[in-house]
Parts: C-alpha cells; sequence; structure tokens
C-alpha cells in the first residue's frame, strides 16, 4: 500500500533523498515549475518550497557531506546552492566567469552553463559538485566557495531535453564521471577532464547511470530496455622481473576489457 501519494503539477523531472540525513526526511523534487518543492516524509506535507529559480528544474542533489545543503539545476541555466534551514534558503549562484565579467558575458552572468542545466552530481566526499548543461559542457565546482575549477572536459554531447543521470566513481584512483552519450557512456577522469574510454553495449539512447561502490560497478539504463552492469576487470599481478611490455597481449572479450584503468600507459 503506498503510505503517502504528493501531488505536483506538470512533469517531476528529478527528485533525491539525502543520502546522509538523520534530522530530516526530505526529498527534494525538481518540476515544470522554478519552485523546488520539498516533500517531508514525516509531516506527509510538501508545502516547503524554494523559490529562486525562472525555470524549470531539471536536476537535484543532496550534499553527500552537509545533510541541510541542496544543489538545484535549471533551465534557466543557473546552478543555485541552498540551505534548507533558512528563510531565504539560497546561498549561492554558481557562475561560470567566477564573477570576472567579460563585455560579452555580462548577459550570461551568474549562469553555470550557457544552455539549461539538466544534470548535477556531486563527489562522494561532497567536495566538488558536477554539473552537465545542453551547452554540451560539464563543468566541476568547488561546492564550498562555489568556485568554477576550470577543468576542460571538452564537448558532452547531451541533447536530452529532460534531465540527466550520470554518475561518479567511489573508491577509484583517480575518480571517474561515467556520462551517458547517446547509445554509449563517456568515462572520464573528474579531476584531470581526460576522456578514458567510451563503455559500447546498449542499443539505444542511455538514459542514467549509477554507480555502486561496494562492488565498484556501474548500472546503466538505456531506451532499449535493458540495464547492463559494467565490471571493471581484475588484472593479473606481473612479476617483478617481467615488464609489462614484454607480455603478449591477451584478447579479452571487450565486454571483459577494464574499461577504467588507471595506469598511464593504457589510455
Amino acid at each position: 500500500q503506498p503510505a503517502d501519494i504528493f501531488h505536483f503539477e506538470g512533469t517531476v523531472y528529478s527528485h533525491h533523498m539525502s543520502p546522509v540525513a538523520t534530522k530530516h526526511c526530505l526529498i527534494a523534487v525538481g518540476t515544470k515549475s522554478p519552485k523546488v518543492q520539498l516533500c517531508d516524509l514525516k509531516s506527509g506535507s510538501s508545502s516547503h518550497i524554494l523559490q529562486g529559480h525562472r525555470q524549470e528544474v531539471l536536476a537535484v542533489s543532496w550534499s553527500p557531506r552537509h545533510e541541510y545543503i541542496l544543489a538545484t539545476g535549471s533551465a534557466d541555466g543557473r546552478v543555485k546552492l541552498w540551505d534548507v534551514r533558512r528563510a531565504s534558503g539560497c546561498l549561492s549562484t554558481l557562475d561560470q566567469h567566477n564573477g570576472e565579467k567579460s563585455k560579452a558575458s555580462s548577459e550570461a552572468a551568474n549562469t553555470a552553463h550557457n544552455g539549461r542545466v539538466n544534470g548535477l552530481c556531486y563527489t562522494n566526499d561532497g567536495l566538488h559538485l558536477l554539473t552537465i548543461g545542453t551547452d554540451d559542457r560539464m563543468r566541476l565546482w568547488n561546492s564550498s566557495t562555489g568556485e568554477n575549477t576550470l577543468v576542460n572536459y571538452g564537448k558532452v554531447c547531451n541533447e536530452s531535453r529532460k534531465g540527466l543521470k550520470f554518475a561518479i566513481s567511489c573508491g577509484c584512483n583517480p575518480e571517474f564521471a561515467f556520462v551517458p552519450y547517446g547509445s554509449t557512456i563517456a568515462v572520464y577522469t573528474v579531476f584531470t577532464g581526460e576522456l578514458i574510454t567510451m563503455l559500447r553495449g546498449h542499443y539505444s539512447t542511455v538514459n542514467c547511470c549509477v554507480f555502486q561502490p561496494h562492488f565498484q560497478e556501474l548500472y546503466s539504463g538505456s531506451k532499449d530496455c535493458n540495464i547492463l552492469a559494467w565490471i571493471p576487470a581484475p588484472r593479473e599481478p606481473v612479476p617483478d622481473d617481467i615488464s609489462e611490455k614484454s607480455l603478449p597481449q591477451q584478447h579479452l572479450n571487450p565486454a571483459y576489457e577494464d574499461a577504467w584503468s588507471s595506469s598511464d600507459d593504457e589510455g
């Protein structure tokens, strides 16, 4: 039996429950309305709203570090950070130019992207926030200062009209971002912006990725009606007296290849 039903006007694009909250049971919901709704599972109320965006809210994500901090991304090109305990709510609006307005960007002041912001993901420690927009850009932000770190990921093709659910690894060295890219999944290093590989296996558009840190597995869902599990293949240890380059190359089924290698000589 449903315990609670919350009604919203128009499409619901995104919702998220805090992974670390102990003092609240709030679900943040992004809808066709520019107001961010907070549904309280304790009281059954959805009366708490956060106002500040100008267009629909496509992505919401609670900080994994601070239970009252929420990030939201909207079709207005803005990413806002909120403290849901404060009456005014909004802590900051991320600015891709870090406050240095050039003449050309005066109208784009305080926007995170020059397009719709439809994906948000915190790093596991909550210190950085990764955003993605329909300007085909991905940006990494320092979540405490709100500063754009200016990591260059190149063109990150993003044609989704709705929210794009991507994932960041946890426990890898370096950490990776797994981003749906048409029918493939692009794997980037989070802090250097390098495109490591493309994971191919789906037959249609990939909609979402989720990383499972306990097994170091990635799960992806697609319009082809399949959910695929991606696993990094463990490498055989190489004896100290043999260099890796002198070993015969093993021909693995591509599905079992180590798709996110951290060594420098495999790219």
